[in-house]
């Protein structure tokens, strides 16, 4: 729910409270400009630099690019420490108060990571460095949403605090060997999608590989409910604009549609104990033809799923899918060398510097298609570019309240297995919600 951000074993959470492709072209015009003609560079310094991305990684390999530019062209070294996402999102608040604090450092996007630290006065406010370099222009309104916070620390606000350079949605996975061997095609349509599902259980094939023990049968059930939703139920939802009707027709619809997945075999009776690797791993073994989940694993499957053809398209007619910016580049406040901090991030914002992450398996905010040379990680963008125009990313179901991805993942297990009715389940799920929303409303 929250994002996994390149591991498919990380927790839910640094998905969202854990996030994104090249834009539309228009927007990417603006790509190839980095900062404004009266920027001149610092000289020498110090960079110290932390983030959690593997070095195999798209974002890692971009980003050890960067390194290399930064330091040819100013003349500063970067003084990079490797940590893990646990080390930053445990000791965050504790060392960035102090003269250990870095320069920059990557950081979980949301109200209860990125958002909290704007709070509390110990990230900076870089709405000045963002209007110098022009960063706003290359990210679509939807990604600036994860990286603007009010001063309560809730996303959406009037202030930047951080900039993504990659971005994330969920989508659904298909296998096209097994779809040619069903006689079947891709749907393009929800009805054509629920065929698709039939005609794989008449040949007894469980046709969904879904986990109910982690992230992903949460995302199958808000991107059912994203299919009933308007832009205003995301807001209502995240950015508590006004209360959630729980029992309402949006979370009516998809808790009925999730029981009603297991009870027509679409979805195997025992998801309830299936964790997230293996419902990747079964599609990768090719034994579900389906799986609804994140761009976060198009890259392994590229690397893995190599037994068969396959693709990746948007939910069927959705007009809203799950999804955001990637995880944010942070200046905290005690940060010694923020112009550094900001000529690094205008770095990575370049289309050489983004076609890394897209030519790696990553979704890039700033890349020129042109640069965008292998084939599968176009169709990737291809797919994120076309949710982008439609303003359709709409975040993750934890996000708006701390602990909520715990709830969310027990009470679709009491439902799958049976536990529980829908009414039980969304009143649950809805008092767990205002609970934890209430400070922000």
């Amino acid at each position: 729910m929250a994002r996994i951000t390149h591991s498919t074993t990380r927790p839910a959470a640094r998905r969202g409270a854990a996030a994104l492709a090249v834009l539309t072209v228009g927007a990417l015009g603006l790509a190839a400009c980095s900062g404004t003609a009266e920027e001149t560079p610092t000289e020498g310094g110090t960079l110290k630099l932390w983030h959690y991305e593997g070095a195999d990684s798209a974002m890692g390999k971009a980003w050890a690019e960067a390194i290399d530019v930064f330091e040819e062209e100013t003349g500063a070294t970067v003084e990079f420490e490797e940590k893990s996402f646990e080390q930053i999102q445990s000791t965050a608040s504790q060392v960035l108060d102090t003269d250990a604090a870095p320069d920059l450092m990557e950081f979980n996007k949301g109200n209860a990571t990125a958002g909290f630290l704007a709070s509390t006065g110990l990230i900076t406010d870089i709405s000045d460095a963002v209007e110098e370099y022009g960063w706003a222009d290359k990210l679509a309104p939807s990604l600036q949403t994860t990286a603007k916070y009010s001063d309560d620390g809730v996303m959406g606000g009037d202030t930047w605090y951080g900039i993504p350079n990659y971005g994330e949605f969920v989508g659904v996975y298909y296998n096209l060997d097994a779809f040619a061997e069903a006689g079947l095609e891709v749907p393009t349509t929800y009805a054509e999608f629920v065929d698709v599902l039939d005609a794989f259980v008449a040949k007894g094939i469980t046709p969904l590989a879904e986990a109910g023990a982690e992230y992903p049968l949460g995302q199958l059930w808000y991107q059912l409910a994203l299919s009933q939703a308007d832009r205003q139920f995301v807001n209502d939802y995240q950015l508590y604009e006004n209360p959630v009707d729980w029992q309402g027709s949006e979370i009516t619809y998809a808790t009925e549609t999730l029981s009603d997945y297991v009870d027509k075999g679409y979805i195997a009776s025992d998801v309830s104990s299936v964790k997230a690797e293996d419902a990747g791993v079964s599609f990768i073994n090719g034994s579900a033809p389906i799986f609804v989940s994140g761009s976060w694993w198009y890259g392994r499957f590229v690397a893995e799923a190599t037994g068969f053809d396959w693709t990746m398209t948007a939910f069927p007619e959705a007009t809203l899918s799950l999804g955001s910016s990637g995880n944010l580049w942070v200046v905290p406040e005690n940060a010694a060398n923020k112009e550094l901090a900001y000529e690094f991030i205008d770095i990575t914002m370049r289309p050489e510097i983004q076609a890394i992450i897209g030519n790696n398996g990553g979704v890039p905010v700033a890349a020129d298609p042109a640069d965008i040379t292998d084939e599968k990680s176009q169709e990737l963008i291809t797919v994120f570019n076309g949710i982008l125009d439609a303003d359709g990313l709409s975040f993750y179901p934890d996000w708006p309240a701390p602990g909520f991805y715990d709830v969310i993942v027990q009470q679709l297990q009491g439902l799958v297995t049976g536990s529980q009715d829908v009414a039980t389940t969304n009143a649950n799920l809805g008092a767990q919600y205002d609970e934890g929303t209430a400070d922000f409303r």
